[in-house]
C-alpha cells in the first residue's frame, strides 16, 4: 500500500498535465511566429495540431466529465466544449492546407489566439482548474488516466491528414494553371 501512495504522489495531477500541454503548445506557437521557411512552419503547425487534438481528446474523454460530475458547473464546461469545437474546425482547415495557402499563417495565428483565450479561461482564478482544485476530484488519479490515454494516442502514431500538403497543393496548382489558360 505504501508503494502505491508513493507512486501516486510522484505522478502529475490532471491540472499539472494539462498546464504542461498548454506551455508546450505556447512555445510552438511562438516558434511558428518566428519561423521563416515553409518546412519549419509546416513542422510546427503539425506538432501544434497533433498536440491539440490529443489534448482536447483527453480533456473531453476524461477531465471534463469528471469536472462536471464533481462541480456541476455546466457554464464553464459548455463554454470549454464550444471553444474546443471551434479550435477543431480550424485545426482541420490547417491540416488540409499548407504554407503555400495564402490563409495558412492567418489560420495558425487565429488558432494561437483562440488557444491563448481558452488557456486563460481554464487557468484563471475562478476558472475550470481552480474550481476543479476546490472540488473532490481525485486529480492524481485523473492525471494517471489522462497520461495513459495520451500514451495510447501517441502510440497510434501520426494521424492521417485530410490532404497530403505538398502533393495536394501541387495538383491544385496544376489544375488552376490549366483552367486559367
Amino acid at each position: 500500500m505504501a508503494r502505491a501512495k508513493t507512486r501516486r504522489s510522484s505522478s502529475k495531477d490532471a491540472i499539472a498535465l494539462l498546464k504542461a500541454d498548454h506551455r508546450q503548445v505556447e512555445t510552438w506557437f511562438e516558434q511558428f511566429e518566428k519561423a521563416r521557411n515553409d518546412e519549419r512552419k509546416l513542422s510546427l503547425a503539425t506538432k501544434i495540431c497533433d498536440a491539440l487534438v490529443v489534448h482536447t481528446t483527453v480533456e473531453e474523454e476524461i477531465f471534463y466529465p469528471a469536472f462536471i460530475e464533481a462541480t456541476g458547473d455546466k457554464d464553464l464546461h459548455h463554454e470549454a466544449e464550444i471553444e474546443h469545437d471551434a479550435a477543431k474546425k480550424l485545426i482541420a482547415e490547417i491540416e488540409a492546407s499548407g504554407p503555400e495557402d495564402d490563409y495558412y499563417e492567418a489560420r495558425v495565428k487565429v488558432l494561437s489566439e483562440m488557444i491563448k483565450h481558452h488557456v486563460k479561461e481554464e487557468e484563471q482564478p475562478g476558472g475550470m482548474f481552480a474550481e476543479a482544485r476546490k472540488s473532490d476530484m481525485d486529480l492524481v488519479m485523473l492525471g494517471e488516466e489522462m497520461a495513459a490515454r495520451k500514451a495510447e494516442l501517441a502510440a497510434q502514431g501520426p494521424r492521417e491528414r485530410p490532404a497530403k500538403h505538398k502533393a495536394a497543393n501541387a495538383i491544385l496548382s496544376r489544375i488552376a494553371s490549366v483552367a486559367t489558360r
